[in-house]
C-alpha cells in the first residue's frame, strides 16, 4: 500500500543577519529581506550555524534542511529551506506561501 506523504516546500529566502546580537530573534521582513539577529560571533561559521538553527526551529525542519547558498561571510545571505510544511501561522509570519517553489 502506498503511503501519502505531506507536501514539501523548497524556498529561497533573502536574509539579513546581525551577528553578535544580545539575543537571537527573527525580526520580520524589511526591504524584501528576512531580518534575523543572532547571538553568535561571525567567526568560524558560528553565526551561520546559529542562523540555521533559528530558522530550522521556526520552520519545524532539521538544521540540515537549511542551507546557506551565498553570503557565508556577509550579512546579506541567500538561504534554501527544504522540508515538510510548517503550520500556516509560521508561514504567514515569514511571508512564505504554501506553494512549492524552485
Amino acid at each position: 500500500m502506498k503511503k501519502d506523504h505531506p507536501p514539501t516546500l523548497e524556498r529561497i529566502l533573502d536574509v539579513w543577519v546581525q551577528p553578535n546580537a544580545s539575543r537571537s530573534e527573527i525580526l520580520g521582513f524589511r526591504d524584501g529581506r528576512l531580518r534575523i539577529r543572532v547571538a553568535a560571533p561571525p567567526r568560524e561559521g558560528k553565526a551561520n550555524q546559529l542562523l540555521r538553527e533559528i530558522l530550522s526551529g521556526a520552520l519545524g525542519v532539521a538544521p540540515s534542511q537549511v542551507e546557506v547558498l551565498s553570503g557565508h561571510k556577509a550579512r546579506r545571505k541567500r538561504i534554501r529551506v527544504i522540508g515538510v510544511l510548517p503550520d500556516p501561522d509560521t508561514l504567514k509570519i515569514l511571508g512564505m506561501s504554501q506553494e512549492k517553489t524552485h
